[in-house]
């Protein structure tokens, strides 16, 4: 009968999916198909919710299945991270894109990360004081109890672990490895590679021109293969779309959400306030909000939906060149440095919200002027080296809770509603790095106004 049931919701799947399908054909713009994705996901997966349940045999055997389409689309983006990092960095370099501003570049873009996760620290401590969020009134369940057990046992190497040997960690010692996505920090690693190579590549343009001829024609078929591919695979977003947000409505413990849900509205106050900056930021670029909403909207809902700023990038390239005007040059290096510097929301509100919530455990006034300056500036320089001991917003959380001499079991006490709070966070960290992009192209004049005011998105 289980058997028969997992069937039945595989062809209604199927049936959406094919309803998708047939908007495609019928030139439905890609944004709405996205949008119509999300709504029949969350209505899909509320009833399977309702019908089976989060744990039983039914509901987890058709995930299992679900997972194909959500997962094998999130793994496809992941396959092409790398090779489209890697080319399209090179290529900025044989266009003669980046060669007079590469170190403006850079440290614009940088620049505008960490300044805006120091913003969000203070927005996450302004939205946990606001709310008045106690992590003193957090119970431990088995499972909480578990997670802060494999917690204790990371948090020595965080602690061991200095800001320059996590910068060090950026820096590849092993390309080929590095583009296999073996460390965390791979990404950058493979752009500062990239870089090297394109500065070579300049090198020996002026000796020998006609070997840096041969090499440029080499990346630019190179390029338009990687970026055909990519047009391939970002054409199954509604589909991925519509799988992954099925699972998530229906295997989310709302229990547990409605338990802890002064913490998440508070979480999703924070990161809206955010994003209204990232809109106020553009707004005093003199450059439409209303557009970049508009443009970016099918890339943030992937984020929000998949929870990886990795499986987003290629999205995020493609929305900051194709829609936002940004030179292939300045997108990348924004997208691929966002991965693992000043996320929004990973290194920047959530662990600014978790230690005000610990800090009058540890004897600490969390409205201090001393205390809140000293969490901002922690907060902003650890989230250069997040990626460099890996594992996203729980290790930003403990490096920071670590740093300041706080209690880390927290971060294990919120394992029930992670899942839906790093959704928001995801779209955060993606929607600040395009900003970064954007602005950057602005001020070194690397901007196309023209297709950034352009009103339709570009179908992949």
């Amino acid at each position: 009968m289980n058997s028969i049931l997992i069937i039945i919701n595989i062809a209604v799947l199927l049936l959406l999916m094919a309803g998708l399908f047939f908007m495609q054909k019928k030139h439905v713009s890609f944004s709405k198909r996205v949008f119509t994705a999300l709504g029949l996901g969350i209505v899909f997966g509320f009833v399977l919710h309702l019908i089976y349940g989060t744990a039983s045999e039914i509901t987890t055997g058709t995930i299992d299945w679900f997972n194909i389409v959500g997962n094998g689309y999130v793994k496809l983006l992941q396959m092409v991270v790398m090779p489209l990092v890697f080319i399209s960095i090179v290529g900025a370099f044989t266009k003669l894109k980046l060669t007079k501003n590469i170190g403006k570049i850079s440290f614009l873009v940088i620049g505008i990360l960490l300044g805006t996760t120091a913003i969000s620290a203070a927005i996450g401590i302004g939205s946990a004081l606001g709310f008045g969020l106690d992590g003193v009134q957090l119970s431990a369940g088995d499972a909480e109890n578990a997670r802060n057990a494999l917690l204790e046992e990371k948090v020595t190497g965080v602690k061991d672990m200095t800001i320059p040997q996590q910068i060090l960690e950026l820096l590849p010692s092993n390309p080929f490895q590095d583009l296999t996505g073996a460390r965390p920090t791979s990404t950058i690693a493979v752009v500062i590679f990239a870089a090297f190579i394109g500065m070579a590549y300049l090198g020996v343009k002026r000796k020998d021109p006609e070997h840096a001829d041969f090499f440029a024609k080499i990346i630019d078929t190179l390029y338009s293969i990687i970026m055909r591919v990519v047009t391939l695979i970002l054409r199954l977003t509604p589909y991925g779309i519509l799988a992954i947000i099925t699972r998530v409505t229906a295997t989310s413990d709302y229990e547990a959400i409605l338990k802890l849900g002064k913490f998440v509205v508070a979480s999703y106050v924070a990161l809206i306030l955010m994003f209204i900056v990232h809109l106020l930021l553009l707004t005093f670029a003199k450059l439409s909000p209303v557009n970049y909403v508009r443009k970016a909207f099918p890339t943030l809902t992937f984020a929000f939906t998949s929870r990886t700023s990795a499986g987003t990038l290629p999205l995020n390239i493609k929305t900051q060149t194709k829609d936002l005007g940004v030179s292939e040059g300045i997108a990348n290096f924004a997208a691929s440095f966002g991965l693992s510097i000043g996320q929004n929301g990973c290194a920047g509100i959530y662990p600014a919200m978790l230690a005000v919530m610990v800090a009058p455990a540890a004897g600490i006034d969390p409205t201090s002027p001393s205390f809140i300056l000293s969490l901002i500036l922690v907060v902003a320089i650890s989230s250069f080296g997040v990626a460099g001991v890996g594992g996203g917003a729980t290790f930003a959380a403990l490096i920071v809770l670590s740093v300041m001499n706080l209690p880390i079991a927290i971060v294990g006490l919120l394992i029930s509603v992670e899942p839906l709070i790093d959704m928001g966070r995801t779209a955060l960290n993606v929607s600040g790095s395009m900003t970064a992009g954007v602005l950057t192209g602005k001020v070194t004049g690397e901007l196309e106004k023209e297709v950034y005011q352009r009103q339709n998105v570009v179908e992949a």
